[in-house]
């Protein structure tokens, strides 16, 4: 699992999936709003 990461500090993001929180400079970073990188599963034969 891909860790996030706050924009402001760098620290790593906690909770979440929808709003992120960052223990350090107490910021809520929307999920919507870090760079998340989607890998879709292969194809499986039916």
């Amino acid at each position: 699992m891909k860790t996030n990461h706050c924009p402001r500090c760098h620290h790593e993001l906690d909770e979440g999936p929808i709003v992120y929180r960052c223990a350090h400079c107490r910021r809520a970073v929307y999920a919507a709003d870090l760079e998340n990188e989607y890998v879709p599963r292969q194809p499986v034969a039916a």
